[in-house]
């Protein structure tokens, strides 16, 4: 784990982004297309913690970033060059837009100053979306990432916006994937060379002590 100055140095609030990943309802919810990694986001945790950070974010003035992944209907313009896409494309619950699906799920907070981003396409929340233009706008020189999967978005995430040139914090407990024991693998060894992997704890003490406001 990082040490407490050098993760506070990286959390200045006015320069960090929290970036929230697929935690929609049909994806971590009661009625998730994917209830193996729904249950894991829930019973492990994850899902919790990425609720406290965001409001956390929220009474620090740290802006909050929701990235939600959805298709149309008609299916046009969603992504079918992956085994993946096409084994979504016939769950029995499609993250369509404008549905329950696609709304972010409890118990997170969404407030008026969040910025919620949606795509069409594609495994990352960055590349090809506005995500990155946003960042850029907003001043973001630190992104942490949260949220499903560990097996895929995840890590899509950390790398584009490592590849971008920010500096990417991952709350491990804050991140899930299937089976239980890969995510903590991939961070280990993956994720771990490109980012700094910390606690959702180390991070709320962090934005804490940066704002003065009492952890949630």
């Amino acid at each position: 784990m990082p040490s407490y100055a050098v993760l506070r140095e990286l959390l200045e609030p006015r320069t960090t982004v929290l970036l929230t990943v697929e935690c929609q309802e049909g994806v971590v919810g009661a009625d998730s297309a994917l209830p193996e990694l729904a249950a894991q986001a829930r019973a492990g945790g994850a899902l919790v913690n990425v609720a406290r950070l965001v409001a956390a974010a929220h009474d620090c003035g740290v802006q909050v970033v929701h990235a939600v992944a959805e298709r149309r209907p008609d299916g046009r313009g969603a992504s079918r060059n992956a085994r993946l896409f096409r084994a979504a494309a016939r769950l029995p619950v499609q993250q369509l837009t404008g549905t329950p699906a696609v709304r972010v799920a409890t118990p997170i907070e969404v407030a008026d100053e969040d910025l919620v981003v949606r795509r069409l396409h594609g495994l990352s929340p960055l590349h090809g979306t506005d995500v990155d233009p946003l960042l850029r706008n907003l001043g973001c020189r630190t992104l942490i990432v949260t949220g499903v999967s560990a097996n895929v978005a995840v890590p899509n995430a950390v790398f584009d916006a490592v590849n971008h040139g920010y500096s990417v914090v991952v709350p491990a407990d804050a991140i899930a994937g299937v089976p239980a024991d890969y995510t903590p693998a991939m961070i280990r060894h993956t994720l771990a060379l490109v980012a700094t992997v910390a606690t959702t704890d180390e991070v709320l003490a962090c934005l804490e002590r940066a704002r003065g406001v009492r952890p949630v």
